[in-house]
């Protein structure tokens, strides 16, 4: 038995989420499926974390076993052939048995982006959360920065979380802005369900000068997540990183626009 890792990108907007849904369309089906046919027998994947509706990867992780022999170019290509075009393999490697594309990784990061103008945009309806009013960039930033470390992020946890324990660390978060365009990049050793988009919710009440940079300070230690701002739609946000041990030899993260 052989194992693979892979690096998968895709756009999220037609699909309930990663994790397969019994009366839903998803994405981990699509890869199984793909993949299978590469095999020529069924086989599942596992992955790095499992996105909501209509949340976007440019670099998801997963890994799968498999007793079929093909090389890395073959599978790379053959999932591909079988995937849709909003589905993507971006590359393909065979990894020690021990690696495990959830248990293994070290961080995650995610990017939460924003076109801020007063007109909405057909080309980004699915691909950015639309906000027209004004936000201020620095101000957003000045708040996140609160958030670094490793804290309970019960405020910005949704209430159908499993998660055991509501105590993450992120290790950087940055806000900034190009034209018509803020973005939010967060990286953690592990976020809880819904977390990004609710600091992203929260951080756009500041740059909307609702509230003061040093509420998100507040919100975080309430402890409650109906101290902070409202949950950011799902179009905004994607997975653009998952992070391992040098020794697994995983390829870095597929940067997004803008960089």
């Amino acid at each position: 038995m052989m194992r693979f890792a892979a690096g998968v990108e895709y756009d999220g907007t037609a699909y309930s989420g990663w994790q397969i849904q019994a009366h839903a369309p998803s994405v981990q089906a699509h890869v199984e499926r793909a993949l299978s046919r590469v095999a020529a027998h069924p086989l599942s994947v596992v992955a790095a974390g499992r996105t909501d509706a209509g949340v976007h990867a440019s670099h998801q992780v997963i890994h799968f076993d498999t007793q079929a022999r093909r090389s890395q170019h073959g599978w790379l290509l053959g999932g591909n052939v079988h995937l849709p075009a909003d589905i993507n393999l971006i590359w393909v490697r065979e990894v020690t048995g021990d690696f495990h594309a959830r248990f293994s990784a070290s961080a995650r990061r995610y990017r939460y982006l924003i076109l801020n103008r007063r007109a909405r945009s057909s080309l980004y309806r699915d691909r950015a959360c639309w906000h027209h009013h004004s936000l201020d960039a620095a101000a957003m930033a000045q708040g996140a920065a609160g958030l670094i470390g490793e804290h309970d992020f019960s405020s910005f946890r949704a209430a159908q979380c499993q998660s055991r324990t509501p105590m993450r660390c992120v290790n950087q978060v940055a806000v900034r802005r190009r034209g018509d365009f803020v973005w939010i990049d967060i990286e953690a050793n592990a976020f809880l369900h819904h977390m990004v988009r609710n600091i992203a919710g929260t951080l756009m009440a500041v740059g909307r000068g609702e509230r003061a940079p040093d509420w998100v300070i507040r919100v975080l230690e309430a402890r409650d997540r109906r101290a902070g701002g409202a949950t950011a739609p799902a179009t905004g946000l994607y997975l653009t990183d998952v992070r391992y041990p040098a020794r697994f030899s995983i390829p870095s993260g597929v940067a997004i626009w803008p960089v």
